[in-house]
């Protein structure tokens, strides 16, 4: 977080001491509009060489920002700006570096106030900070060197030019003395002029070629000086595009599984813009040099400096090239599950836009989406041959255009697309046991834009991260998965959209714990990851950590193989229970107060050993989004409750079907319950409903047979072939159990919905246990 955000967040009367730092000498307008640009160019010390540019690179600055404030609520801070750029000009174009001295004291003093303040001190990350100095460093080095290889273009033409006059006084006289000659009889008189000629004519030759050899040597310096600019350029675009903006994708992609982002988007876009604009203005200084030469006279022209010319501005046009289709980025991106007939939104922006003034003819971007291969087929041509053919559409998008927009206070040129819906879907032949589910999509977003009023034309493109399609409710859970897998394993620059088929243990490990954690608010323990880890292993596992870790897992054991005597696989069991604790756990996990990961015969040997009424909550190991209730009974015998899943859960909350129970008087070990679930009770309404009605309540009960023996309880326990006890509550009938996704699927029913209106089944979550409609 920068220093004047830091600020911002201050009490009033803390923010009133920022204030006062500044006073009216500089205007808090400008420590505002200019923020991060100031803290860019003071956190470093600079040599007091360095400094001379300051004060009018400051004022460009503040004249650039005050341009951008179009809108009338914005016209009393333009003004504010224009009058502060003139003040600091006529005060510090002269001695630049006080006005660099007194900003330095200003923001230690800010910073002083903002540690006073919060009680801690100001510590940027470090990592990011020196990163971020580096690279400003650089362009800042870049930007003097430009700015001088400016002033020496202006001093070659000034020299070119008095050459010329020169040249044309020298060929006069020239001619004068050759009009003499022919003139006449040549008289004392003429003699003596023509000597006098031919004097003046030598010195000015002499001058001439001097000045001849100084414009060589300039020429050729500010060529050098030139050549080295864009060579530096290269390599500060490089680590910007290669290094940072990579890493801002990569961890986009991460932040789909749940890793939090450490990069800003709107830093580097900064460090974009400086770059656009020493590229332009490098390519500018090489197009003013070629046009010099082209309009000098012969004995000017040096052999090479046409071709060099010429070279050195097919480099710097691929720089920009570069920087401008690079720069075309994914904001936001699509839902990287996308079921058909949904709206989606997604967001796209050029990083360069508004320095570049390609808002001044608005670009159009349009999307498509294609399949993997199209994908493939695209970056392919692109490297081989430049853009090649319209890749084919395997949907049909609804309001997949839109115009790009500036937006002068954040200098963002973006377009974002709020009502795009998918259609229709023409998926690819399948192959094995692959399902619809495995199939990767992306979205394509194209564009063009105009650089340098049409002097340049870039079309330009980006890809989405991939996306699964799924046009039913019971799709979801296994496209999350092939969503990510891929975005936890996906190596760096591969072809779209390869992806390892095995990783090791420990960075399955990882994912797991970053999506549970991210959906549910609460971690997972060590001991919770070794369950999940013998639940897809499912063999003995080994006592190292290390050694666990190092355990490779498939693809097809993490979402393709069904678990040991059961109808669903690992992926889908870990999904339910991510999903049931995010809508209706939440709080009871992130307390602690729930088990959870925790093999039922373990359980059953820990429950034994205490006292009656101990309980501890589980999830399910055979019911998709289940929890389940296992307490002791009378006689040490361990009991488990039918589980909970979301559509229980969605008519009363586990709090209050605990407080129902009697039976649970202590959770594991020996805690009582109302000590540490009270506060997530409901409490009682006692009025009546405005429609003068009582509202009625549901109360969890267990069956009669449940009290007092327990072994009368037993031998009528609903599931007799379990190994314990598993009883339900009281509303639900044991004769009746609840239809199953399965058997309601295979019903005449369900093909009676499906022939009368294929698209109804959208409608229907077959996972979110409660089969209602959404």
């Amino acid at each position: 977080m920068s220093l004047w955000a830091r600020a911002q967040q201050l009490p009033q009367e803390s923010l009133q001491q920022v204030r006062a730092i500044y006073g009216d000498h500089f205007p808090i307008e400008v420590r505002h509009c200019l923020a991060t640009w100031i803290e860019s160019r003071i956190w470093t010390s600079e040599p007091e060489e360095q400094q001379r540019f300051f004060v009018d690179e400051l004022v460009q600055e503040i004249q650039t920002n005050a341009d951008l404030m179009l809108s009338p609520e914005m016209f009393v801070t333009k003004m504010k700006l224009i009058e502060a750029a003139k003040n600091f000009h006529v005060q510090y174009s002269h001695e630049p570096h006080k006005l660099y001295a007194y900003l330095r004291r200003c923001l230690a003093l800010e910073m002083e106030v903002i540690q006073n303040a919060m009680g801690t001190p100001y510590v940027a990350q470090p990592h990011t900070e020196r990163k971020y100095s580096e690279l400003i460093t650089g362009l800042q080095n870049v930007r003097q060197k430009v700015n001088m290889a400016s002033e020496e273009i202006r001093s070659l033409q000034a020299n070119i030019e008095s050459f010329s006059l020169q040249y044309h006084e020298c060929l006069k006289n020239k001619g004068h003395i050759n009009y003499l000659q022919q003139s006449g009889p040549i008289t004392a008189e003429r003699r003596e002029l023509e000597a006098c000629l031919r004097v003046q004519i030598e010195e000015m030759e002499r001058k001439l070629n001097a000045l001849v050899a100084q414009i060589n040597q300039s020429q050729m310096e500010l060529v050098d000086r030139m050549k080295d600019n864009i060579a530096n350029l290269r390599q500060l675009q490089s680590q910007v595009l290669d290094e940072e903006l990579i890493k801002w994708k990569r961890e986009q992609q991460l932040s789909g599984n749940g890793v939090p982002m450490q990069s800003n988007l709107n830093t580097i876009q900064e460090w974009c813009e400086m770059l656009a604009d020493l590229i332009w203005t490098s390519r500018q200084q090489v197009n003013n040099v070629a046009r010099i030469n082209s309009k000098t006279i012969v004995e000017l022209r040096q052999p090479h400096l046409v071709e060099m010319l010429d070279d050195m501005s097919k480099q710097v046009t691929s720089l920009l090239s570069t920087l401008v289709t690079s720069t075309f980025v994914i904001e936001k991106q699509p839902p990287q599950v996308m079921k058909t007939n949904t709206r989606f939104t997604a967001t796209v922006r050029l990083l360069v836009g508004g320095q570049l003034n390609v808002h001044m003819t608005p670009p159009r971007v349009t999307v498509v989406i294609i399949s993997e291969q199209q994908a493939q087929l695209l970056l392919k041509n692109e490297t081989q041959t430049g853009r090649g053919k319209q890749p084919v559409e395997c949907g049909d998008i609804l309001n997949n255009s839109g115009c790009m927009e500036y937006q002068p206070p954040s200098r963002q040129l973006s377009v974002s697309f709020r009502n795009m819906q998918l259609r229709k879907i023409k998926r690819a032949e399948k192959k094995g046991t692959e399902s619809v589910m495995d199939e990767k999509l992306t979205l394509l977003f194209q564009s063009e834009f105009n650089v340098g009023g049409g002097e340049l034309v870039f079309q330009v493109w980006t890809l989405s991260l991939p996306v699964v399609v799924i046009v039913h409710g019971n799709q979801e859970p296994h496209g999350w998965a092939t969503v990510t897998w891929d975005n936890a394993f996906s190596p760096p620059g591969r072809v779209p959209f390869a992806v390892p088929d095995k990783v090791t243990w420990g960075q399955l490990a990882e994912t797991l714990r970053i999506k549970f954690g991210s959906a549910t608010g609460g971690d997972l323990s060590e001991d919770n990851l070794r369950f999940l880890a013998e639940k897809i292993f499912r063999t003995s596992l080994p006592m190292s950590t290390m050694e666990l870790n190092a355990m490779t897992v498939s693809w097809t054991q993490f979402c393709k193989d069904a678990l040991p005597e059961r109808n669903f696989t690992f992926w889908e069991w870990f999904y339910m229970v991510v999903k049931v604790t995010r809508d209706y756990l939440r709080t009871l996990w992130c307390d602690r107060l729930i088990m959870g990961f925790i093999q039922k015969k373990q359980a059953e040997e820990m429950l034994a050993k205490c006292p009656p009424g101990t309980f501890l909550l589980r999830f399910s190991d055979s019911e998709l989004g289940g929890i389940t209730i296992a307490w002791t009974g009378e006689g040490n015998e361990v009991f488990s409750l039918q589980p909970f899943t979301s559509r229980d859960l969605m008519l009363r909350s586990l709090a209050d079907r605990i407080l129902d129970l009697a039976q649970l008087q202590f959770l594991y070990p020996n805690v009582a319950k109302d000590d540490v679930f009270s506060k997530y009770y409901t409490k009682p309404e006692n009025e009546m409903l405005k429609n003068g009605y009582v509202k009625p309540v549901l109360v969890t009960t267990l069956p009669p047979y449940m009290s007092p023996s327990p072994a009368y309880a037993h031998a009528h326990s609903p599931d007799s072939q379990r190994n314990t006890p598993s009883v339900q509550s009281s509303y639900f009938s044991a004769a009746t159990p609840a239809q199953t996704e399965s058997s309601f699927m295979d019903s005449e029913l369900f093909e009676q919905i499906r022939a009368f209106e294929p698209d109804g089944l959208d409608d229907f979550d077959f996972y979110s246990a409660n089969m209602s409609m959404k």
